[in-house]
């Protein structure tokens, strides 16, 4: 409970600090790029289309670290030109108040990113249960030496080990997959155990 308590806590401190980032650093490239004749609904989207292009790289690292593959080469480009963007923008627009008025308005974006990262890590973290699914499957796939389990019995053999791995417990669906049997009866099975 106190991992989970921990990953929340996290989670909601990590989301408060990038809207408050998110907020301040759009304003800054808004007012940036509307200093630079740029008016209307074009200068409202461009901050959009920097830090979008964040969003999208991360989550596209985030798909490829879920399934075990490097990141693709034009994600990982695809964030750091984001990244400097955001950052250049945000110091830009504090410039004309010298050294420390580039570093405060760089602070946001930096804090943006930050955040974000973080919260991509914990993501990840938590949706990586396929270590636990290996040792399942390793474990289904070692030769029997008692008696052979029924699919009921294997069922809950594999969620109950499931509840105590670091990710969440083993889906209905992958059970009934695994197994070869009815979802509705994995679901049967497993709520029987609940009881």
């Amino acid at each position: 409970m106190t991992d989970r308590l921990i990953r929340i806590t996290t989670a909601l401190a990590v989301v408060a600090v990038a809207a408050v980032a998110a907020v301040i650093s759009y304003r800054h490239a808004y007012e940036l790029v509307h200093s630079h004749g740029e008016t209307g609904p074009t200068a409202r989207l461009v901050p959009f289309t920097v830090d979008g292009l964040i969003w999208a790289a991360s989550m596209v690292m985030l798909d490829a670290s879920r399934r075990q593959q490097p990141a693709p080469p034009l994600a990982k480009l695809s964030l750091a030109v984001g990244i400097v963007a955001t950052v250049g923008a945000n110091v830009a627009h504090g410039a004309s108040h010298g050294v420390i008025g580039a570093v405060v308005s760089a602070w946001p974006a930096l804090a943006l990113v930050g955040s974000f990262e973080l919260l991509m890590t914990l993501t990840r973290n938590a949706a990586s249960p396929a270590l636990a699914y290996d040792d399942l499957r390793a474990e289904a796939e070692r030769p029997c030496t008692e008696a052979e389990q029924t699919p009921e019995q294997a069922v809950l053999d594999d969620y109950r080990a499931s509840l105590n791995g670091p990710g969440r417990p083993l889906s209905q669906r992958y059970l009934a997959e695994k197994h070869n049997i009815d979802r509705r009866k994995v679901k049967r099975i497993i709520t029987s155990m609940n009881h």
